[in-house]
């Protein structure tokens, strides 16, 4: 099973997103699966890493996910002003070809991409977004950021889970779910999926994390559809909360990236 590392990253302040990518793409070291804008939290995480994650001397810029769990070279750590990194065991059926699997994700044919199911027409509620329900204030940003170029395309949330003791199972439960009904109706696939087994920061307390996810939505708003129904919150609150210790979900967009690159955004947004 090939290793990959999760990096979040925030660039030095005399670096721009388009010349650090120029960079990592042109470093031979490095077998590049996803370089990603970070958007914004979606769920933050409670204990685990929270300080390092949470209080970065600079907002994270970028998420970077390499094969292999080698250094990044110094012409890539030149231009980084701190980062954060966890290394996983990722099934090689997801690493093999996919480059070409991740292009059809992001560029789908428009009558690929699944219909909305309505849910958000009358959508159901919850108070925090820490439970993966649509709060009033997620639901508001959403509401915004869909009207973005950016909100109107494919979406990449990392996701880091920490299981409590003996309810893997119960979250296996909820992912097969997500796999065959609600999550794949609305677009959902988990593109990337191992088991950490090494994080940066494992000598601080709070805990080690256990599994790493990378799930793609065509959009922020199926994404919300997602968590605004009720077949969805009927295995989440059963089967995905009560099985988790810590976990926390950011939202980033590789089309965004792309867009900074072509020079159509300004390259630090």
């Amino acid at each position: 099973m090939p290793l990959a590392t999760v990096h979040l990253i925030s660039l030095t302040s005399n670096t721009t997103i388009p010349s650090f990518v120029k960079t990592v793409r042109s470093a031979s070291e490095i077998k590049t699966l996803v370089i990603s804008k970070v958007i914004r939290w979606i769920i933050t995480p409670g204990t685990i890493s929270a300080q390092e994650l949470l209080q970065p001397k600079k907002p994270w810029d970028l998420l970077l996910i390499v094969l292999g769990n080698d250094p990044l070279p110094d012409s890539v750590k030149s231009k980084i002003e701190l980062h954060w990194s966890v290394t996983a065991g990722v099934p090689s059926r997801l690493t093999n070809n996919f480059d070409q699997t991740n292009t059809r994700l992001l560029h789908p044919d428009p009558k690929s991409i699944p219909a909305l199911t309505g849910s958000l027409s009358k959508p159901r509620m919850g108070s925090s977004s820490q439970t993966l329900e649509l709060s009033a204030g997620l639901n508001q940003w959403v509401e915004s950021f869909s009207q973005t170029h950016a909100g109107q395309n494919a979406m990449s949330m990392l996701n880091l889970l920490a299981f409590k003791p003996g309810k893997k199972a119960d979250y296996l439960q909820y992912g097969k779910a997500f796999a065959e009904t609600i999550g794949a109706k609305r677009g959902g696939n988990a593109k990337l999926v191992g088991n950490v087994t090494a994080q940066q920061d494992q000598s601080v307390s709070g805990g080690k994390w256990d599994e790493f996810a990378l799930a793609h939505y065509p959009s922020i708003t199926h994404f919300a559809d997602m968590l605004a129904s009720e077949d969805y919150q009927a295995v989440n609150l059963k089967y995905r909360v009560p099985s988790l210790a810590d976990t926390f979900i950011l939202a980033t967009s590789e089309i965004e990236l792309e867009n900074v690159v072509k020079g159509q955004a300004t390259a630090k947004l």
